[in-house]
């Protein structure tokens, strides 16, 4: 971990190929295994890469690094700060990592109290821009609660934006949450969120494949996005401008094959860009809230989001010929029954049947020139979708109530023809 950058892919198969140990020995030696040379050179061939990657420069820089370096020391320093040192088979280790292939990190420094693997198993990235907008920031704080609050743990770099408001919408559900780092567990970056990453300790676990003393840089932001897309099941992107982290952070999830949503934001707004791409190039799955998002990633059949429906009005329960009676009466002035027969298109006894019906539940009321809409009636009371609509019953007149009828833009106005 010492001698080869984060996500050293040609480190990674070393080590996946020969051990750990074997890959040390080869390093201080100077000499990798000449199959594994003739591997690597074969691999660039069939990638046409223009320039192959330079083996003995970097076993050089390798050579260099592992001799400044003292594993005893970062192991102690780590134990003296209280963080803890996994490697892949260790029993905190969580296997989705594996995915990663040649890109898997060599071992992780993990400080906190919670388990690692247990966390992730049920676990969703959320991440975003870093100078969001107070819409991001309410939108990741709000995914932090109710993921947290449904058992699932929010995974994020912990960065300003949205990373932090997803954190603390985590902690404030009493839940676990995992801060992915760029720099060692002892440092804290950025600094103001020193409170925040306490708090994550006590509740939560914060992460790195960086050892002890190990400061962030630009390129280790983007490599440990892939930690982040990797630990969760599903990625959603609440904020990203057109070049943004987050968006680096989708791409490895879709390499993954990991479920990937956005939440679409203002079209006038620059932070949600990112996010309306992803939408548009049909990369991401649109979703509104943590239900949709646990329905996107969960366990099919069990995480099943709540439908949306309109609201039920108690015109719903009328049938077909009340309705159309209801429509031909006049919100101003009156109409008689003939009239009123020949604008819904039915006949006088069915017209008669239906007025005697509204009038009773409230909707119509007499006028001197026959019928007209009840102005005393307020707008549809909002049902329970359980509930069945029922008509509603005539309120007490009140000069502040606004008529409800007709609810379109365009009321009828009163006939000119019928009684007078």
């Amino acid at each position: 971990m010492r001698a080869a950058d984060v996500g050293d892919p040609i480190m990674g198969r070393l080590v996946m190929q020969y051990g750990a140990s074997s890959a040390v020995k080869a390093i201080r030696a100077r000499i990798l295994p000449p199959e594994f040379v003739a591997q690597e050179i074969k691999r660039a061939q069939e990638a046409h890469q223009d320039r192959p990657p330079d083996l003995t420069a970097r076993l050089n820089a390798w050579h260099a690094r592992l001799a400044a370096a003292n594993p005893v020391a970062d192991l102690e320093n780590g134990e003296r700060s209280g963080a803890r040192l996994v490697t892949p088979g260790s029993p905190e280790w969580p296997t989705q990592l594996d995915q990663l292939g040649p890109g898997r990190p060599l071992g992780l420094w993990l400080h906190g109290a919670a388990d690692l693997r247990f966390s992730c198993l049920k676990s969703v990235a959320v991440v975003g821009a870093r100078a969001a907008t107070s819409y991001g920031t309410h939108i990741a704080a709000e995914f932090g609660v109710g993921l947290g609050e449904s058992g699932w743990t929010v995974v994020s770099g912990g960065a300003h934006g949205v990373d932090g408001a997803a954190h603390r919408g985590a902690l404030a559900a009493d839940a676990p949450t995992v801060v992915v780092l760029a720099c060692g567990v002892d440092i804290c970056y950025p600094a103001s969120h020193e409170v925040l990453f306490a708090a994550v300790r006590d509740r939560g676990v914060v992460i790195s494949e960086c050892p002890p003393g190990v400061h962030p840089t630009r390129a280790r932001f983007l490599i440990r996005n892939r930690l982040i897309a990797a630990l969760s099941r599903g990625t959603v992107v609440v904020e990203a401008a057109l070049r943004s982290g987050a968006l680096n952070t989708a791409t490895h999830a879709l390499s993954l094959n990991r479920h990937l949503a956005a939440v679409p934001g203002p079209v006038t707004s620059a932070m949600s860009a990112g996010c309306h791409k992803l939408l548009r190039d049909r990369k991401a799955i649109c979703v509104t809230s943590p239900e949709e998002m646990i329905d996107l990633v969960g366990v099919m059949g069990d995480d099943l989001a709540p439908q949306s429906r309109a609201p039920a009005v108690p015109r719903d329960k009328l049938n077909e010929p009340t309705r159309k009676v209801l429509d031909a009466i006049p919100a101003r002035g009156g109409a008689g029954p003939a009239s009123i027969a020949v604008a819904a298109g039915l006949s006088l006894d069915a017209t008669l049947s239906a007025l005697g019906g509204l009038a009773a539940a409230g909707y119509i009321e007499r006028a001197t020139n026959g019928w007209r809409l009840r102005k005393q009636l307020t707008s549809y009371p909002k049902a329970p979708d359980s509930a069945t609509p029922e008509p509603p019953t005539a309120p007490e007149p009140d000069a502040s109530d606004d008529p409800p009828f007709p609810d379109d833009d365009f009321p009828h106005e009163p006939k000119q023809h019928g009684w007078h």
